[in-house]
């Protein structure tokens, strides 16, 4: 289904009469095309998505397999040289689709569905176009991100998302203990085998009665949208989920002053020193999140530090 390799357009004569002769001017720059694929559906597939392909010079995509498939089925003959580029050779191929960018080549970068950069590769590219002072644009595509949102029934005015878990057990508490006072609407990508440990953490960390929705196989024949308290959810995935999951969390609900006790302040507090915020604006932090003055929280902290001093054996204090 490839084409032939593609070439740079040529360059044009520029005539110098002092000189009596012509040379030939440097070729302007490519342009770098972001272009998304569907997420299921081939149907929804962008109307310039078959332009940009039949167009492109250099087609960089994550699974040249999968691009032959939707070139078919999207009835798309391309003309450009098709080149592999996923998470495992994207350090390596960038400097070579730059080079063919800084030649004249248009370049269009397709990921295996959605849209390239988010939580696929594109960005390092991306970042390295614009340093060269290298256009870049998109084919507006399809998102599990956005659709799942917009599904969910959760709040959509504010939200945030958060790509894959960490596979270990460990630092994927981590990462949720971080997130736990978030108000706004958190989205999470899971793959099927590790959705029932991640969403038993997430009943854990955020509370079993916090609301989720897990998104599986969207705009695909067997679309399913699970919806209910994140501990329901978790008893539900026990028993085995197949497909492409993307899980919706509601964001912590509003705090009410004097509802959290010291002891889960300092907690909140540790949590953030740990992932790297300094003890002061970890502080103001947790502030803002439980609706208290700073003083409060300040106030618990040197509490629990004296505590640990008196009974460092228990080590419950910061230190």
């Amino acid at each position: 289904m490839t084409g032939t390799p593609g070439t740079p357009p040529p360059t044009a004569p520029v005539t110098n009469p002092s000189a009596g002769g012509s040379k030939t001017a440097p070729a302007s720059p490519g342009t770098l095309v972001l272009a998304g694929t569907p997420i299921g559906d081939v149907a929804d597939a962008p109307p310039r998505l078959a332009a940009e392909l039949e167009r492109a010079e250099v087609i960089a995509a994550e699974d040249t397999r999968r691009l032959r498939r939707l070139t078919q089925a999207l009835g798309v003959h391309t003309r450009g040289r098709v080149v592999s580029y996923f998470e495992g050779n994207e350090s390596a191929r960038t400097p070579e689709l730059v080079e063919a960018l800084t030649g004249g080549a248009r370049v269009l970068l397709v990921t295996d569905a959605g849209m390239p950069s988010v939580s696929d590769p594109g960005y390092r590219l991306v970042a390295a176009a614009v340093e060269h002072g290298i256009r870049v644009t998109a084919v507006p595509g399809p998102s599990a991100v956005l659709t799942a949102l917009a599904l969910s029934g959760l709040p959509v005015d504010r939200f945030c998302f958060e790509g894959f878990l960490p596979r270990k057990a460990g630092e994927r508490l981590g990462k949720l203990r971080e997130a736990a006072g978030e108000r706004r609407t958190l989205v999470y990508f899971e793959a099927p085998h590790r959705l029932d440990d991640t969403l038993a953490a997430m009943a854990e960390v955020f509370g079993a009665d916090r609301r989720a929705a897990v998104c599986r196989e969207l705009t695909k024949t067997y679309e399913e949208i699970k919806r209910g308290p994140l501990g329901e959810l978790a008893a539900w995935a026990a028993e085995g989920v197949r497909g492409e999951i993307t899980v919706v969390v509601a964001g912590a609900p509003d705090p009410v002053p004097g509802d959290l006790d010291p002891a889960e302040l300092v907690r909140r507090v540790r949590v953030r020193e740990e992932a790297g915020e300094r003890r002061k604006e970890a502080i103001a932090a947790v502030a803002v999140e439980a609706g208290l003055p700073k003083r409060e929280v300040f106030d618990a902290v040197v509490a629990s530090k004296n505590a640990a001093r008196t009974a460092p054996s228990e080590g419950k204090g910061l230190s």
